[in-house]
């Protein structure tokens, strides 16, 4: 990813107010910012029915490069990493959605694509029965499933106490802002924000002096239900950001979990709409989650990597999985599309060859949805 192209993306996000969906036509269709910048004065060879209003903003956009320079270099200096979308650190999962950012700004120490990533969200006015769900959810979870990136909003309520108590279980946490990564909102978060650095991270599409605005909170919601597995709702009334966020999800094809509570309870009334017109799966623990999700084994294979379990230990093969194998001697570190090409297995079924790999410790899932053969 070169330098330039970052900038030339973020130069078209200054462009935002045509419509985020404009954009990620334009830009999917050139393949590349810089592409759209060096063509700018014949945007209709890339987009034939570009709107007049699209054509002039493209012809006078020296404004919007000077200030996307002017932000990268902000960015080099706080340590900010900025993610294009054809950046392999990118959210691959919140790629896949129509609406996804143009650019990310991120500064922390996650992977952004790990194996298995889960948004807690919900009211800011959470109760001490909402506290104590979510606190006994994330003991269980790191129980059942070690490696799990947890995602939240860092605002009051659900947010927060997710964040906190994903930190003492040991998990990373990533905070998805509503404004850029040269202020924090709430401030009173400080300190858990300070602490994620180095355990998580903070995520924001915002540049940098954006205003905290409340459409912004609305909008980054669907970075929380993009970038995640599954959405678990905590606590949440008929109306809030947990629930707008929760049916984004839906919309992503997102497996979507709510607590239930006691009936007549305000901040459980949302969660019993979602149930009630199955948007979301009732969930009662982590474990309703986790076999839902089909990550019953996760404990298994921690621990079959923990004692680094070689693959000489295990010769009996099937005939399929020697085809993985081969597949991955001849060209290590391959995601599962790639590798079902090459190999010639279809994904759904590679997907059982693999996890049978991996238990038997042929083979290792990495960043990326990369797959490792051990050798």
């Amino acid at each position: 990813m070169t330098q330039q192209e970052i900038i030339n993306t973020i130069a078209l996000t200054r462009l935002g107010y045509f419509g985020l969906a404009g954009l990620l036509d334009l830009y999917r269709r050139a393949e590349s910012a810089t592409e759209i910048v060096e063509r700018r004065q014949h945007i209709r060879d890339i987009l034939p029915d570009a709107s007049d209003r699209l054509v002039d903003a493209f012809n006078n956009m020296d404004e919007a490069l000077r200030l996307a320079e002017a932000e990268f270099e902000q960015d080099m200096a706080l340590g900010i990493v900025p993610l294009t979308m054809a950046d392999d650190r990118y959210p691959q999962r919140l790629r896949e959605c129509a609406d996804a950012p143009l650019m990310l700004y991120y500064k922390g120490s996650a992977d952004l694509n790990q194996l298995r990533i889960v948004s807690i969200v919900g009211t800011r006015h959470t109760t001490a029965y909402g506290q104590d769900l979510v606190r006994k959810f994330m003991a269980e979870l790191r129980q059942l499933c070690p490696n799990v990136l947890i995602v939240s909003g860092l605002a009051y309520g659900v947010d927060i106490c997710a964040h906190r108590h994903a930190l003492a279980q040991g998990y990373e946490t990533v905070g998805v802002l509503a404004h850029g990564l040269d202020e924090l909102y709430p401030t009173a978060h400080r300190q858990t924000a300070e602490e994620m650095l180095s355990h998580g991270g903070l995520l924001t599409e915002y540049m940098f002096q954006t205003r905290v605005d409340k459409s912004n909170f609305v909008r980054r919601n669907r970075i929380v239900a993009g970038m995640a597995d599954a959405v678990v709702l905590v606590e949440s009334a008929t109306k809030g950001g947990g629930l707008i966020t929760a049916r984004i999800a839906r919309d992503y094809d997102r497996e979507v979990f709510a607590f239930p509570g006691s009936v007549g309870a305000k901040f459980s009334e949302g969660c019993h709409l979602l149930i009630k017109e199955s948007t979301a799966s009732l969930i009662c623990s982590a474990a309703d989650l986790v076999e839902t999700m089909g990550w019953t084994t996760d404990a298994a294979l921690s621990a079959a990597h923990e004692q680094g379990i070689e693959a000489q230990l295990f010769p009996e093969l099937t005939e399929e999985e020697h085809k993985v194998v081969a597949t991955l001697q001849r060209q290590n570190d391959l995601q599962v599309n790639i590798l079902s090409v090459q190999s010639g297995i279809p994904i759904g079924r590679l997907s059982a060859i693999l996890f049978s790999l991996e238990m038997k410790g042929v083979v290792r899932s990495m960043a990326g949805g990369n797959f490792h053969l051990n050798r």
